[in-house]
């Protein structure tokens, strides 16, 4: 299914594979972002639906946004712009289903900031990441200062944001920003591999467990736990857990979905 802008919409074996085509190197444009958003959108409401892939066509996932257009921006057209950016990663970040960047090569600028806002990252061996904004005189817009430190940690989040340069694959690895490594040609097939193994688990736990995990960067370690435990023991009121504690009491594979 071709959606708003540049940006196709596959569902295989209960996955959403959303592939932004938008050559030479996928742009951030305004389809692009309206196509995510749409994609998104369809995976949630979806109930056969389990799980998000996000990948790019070609050689880039996702190049960063339409230079030449910025240059165009005044401040007032600049904060619109941002908060455009942002919402996209909100709504990425947000979704209960988990959200796989499968980063398959150029991933610079929003094209990063749209893959830290992926629940998890798996990258080709030639994937290519960076936060080049200081390049240009800017800084990162779309979330870049605030998710990457929590990703990669502060010192490593200010040499990457501070220094503008670009970092291979196996230093995204090294640092916590790539979870896993694959030869290109096995990216999209071992993203979805892990995707599927989402199928045999809750779908309500999974989705109280990335709440969870994405609001304690603003709560204390004791508001947090408290969130934690209340959501722990509201699932005992779910069909889901009862089936999932049955199950293993009676040595069979639950069935969740």
């Amino acid at each position: 299914i071709k959606l708003k802008g540049t940006v196709h919409y596959e569902v295989r074996d209960g996955v959403a594979v959303l592939t932004v085509d938008n050559p030479p190197v996928n742009p951030l444009s305004d389809g692009v972002r309206a196509g995510l958003f749409e994609g998104i959108a369809n995976a949630e409401a979806d109930t056969d639906v389990v799980g998000v892939v996000v990948t790019g066509k070609g050689r880039a996932f996702i190049a960063g946004a339409d230079i030449k257009g910025m240059q165009q921006l005044d401040k007032r057209a600049a904060l619109e712009f941002g908060k455009l950016g942002q919402e996209v990663t909100m709504t990425i970040e947000d979704s209960p289903k988990p959200v796989i960047a499968a980063v398959n090569g150029f991933a610079l600028g929003g094209g990063c900031e749209i893959a830290l806002s992926c629940h998890l990252r798996f990258v080709s061996e030639n994937a290519i990441f960076a936060q080049p904004e200081v390049k240009l005189g800017l800084i990162p817009g779309w979330g870049g200062t605030q998710r990457l430190p929590r990703i990669v940690g502060k010192g490593n989040a200010i040499e990457l944001i501070i220094g503008g340069q670009m970092i291979n694959a196996e230093e995204a690895h090294r640092i916590g920003l790539a979870n896993k490594v694959f030869p290109l040609n096995d990216l999209l097939e071992e993203s979805m591999k892990f995707a599927k193994i989402i199928l045999g688990n809750g779908p309500n736990c999974i989705a109280e467990s990335l709440h969870c995990i994405n609001e304690s960067a603003s709560h204390s370690l004791i508001d947090g736990l408290n969130m934690e435990v209340d959501s722990f023991s509201q699932l005992f009121e779910t069909d889901e857990t009862t089936e999932g504690l049955t199950a293993f009491v009676e040595k069979r594979k639950a069935n969740f979905r």
